[in-house]
């Protein structure tokens, strides 16, 4: 079920089908640097609509909830990220497919969001567990990870077929509910600064 999740530089507002072109408009200069790493393609607006298309199935089977990240001061759309591979039965969610456009990345509104993610993932849904995979090759997104506090679990090998034809491997995290407070914690001291 989509909800809005708002904290205070960031809101995550149910995606919608007009975020395609919204999105595509602030990425667009910079697609091989921002989705090198992501295992479909997004090279052109119609693979912007299509994602998006696919996410709006998903999240209508109930396997996905997802988000266009947004500047909470102007409203201004500068990535997406979503809550997938929903497992309500044994209480586990995976936070993945995030992006943001250059001007934000390396920013307060990539922790942010993850922070709201969490909290809503451990304080609503009561998950047990949180997961967390990036392209083992994704240094940069693997040292992110870390920084908000999962844990490195393993390496599933020859994992993905990109989009490109190679064959990727997958780097798993997790955060777990007895970490979460210890997590949350951190989180908010370091988005306190």
């Amino acid at each position: 079920m989509p909800v809005t999740l708002e904290g205070r530089v960031v809101r995550l507002e149910p995606i919608r089908r007009e975020h395609a072109d919204l999105l595509w408009e602030i990425a667009k200069h910079d697609v091989d640097d921002i989705f090198r790493w992501i295992p479909y393609p997004m090279q052109t607006r119609d693979d912007f609509r299509r994602a998006i298309d696919k996410i709006l199935d998903e999240q209508e089977r109930g396997e996905s909830v997802a988000f266009a990240t947004a500047l909470r001061s102007s409203g201004q759309a500068i990535g997406s990220t979503r809550f997938m591979n929903i497992d309500r039965a044994n209480r586990r969610v995976e936070i993945g497919s995030t992006w943001i456009a250059k001007p934000w990345q390396r920013t307060a509104m990539n922790t942010e969001a993850k922070y709201l993610m969490l909290r809503h993932a451990f304080e609503v849904w009561k998950c047990f567990r949180v997961e967390l995979k990036t392209d083992a090759l994704n240094e940069r997104s693997r040292n992110a990870i870390l920084r908000i506090g999962a844990k490195e679990e393993g390496t599933l090998r020859r994992h993905v077929v990109t989009w490109t034809g190679r064959v990727r491997d997958s780097v798993y995290f997790s955060i777990l509910d007895s970490e979460w407070s210890d997590v949350k914690m951190k989180l908010e001291e370091r988005l306190a600064c």
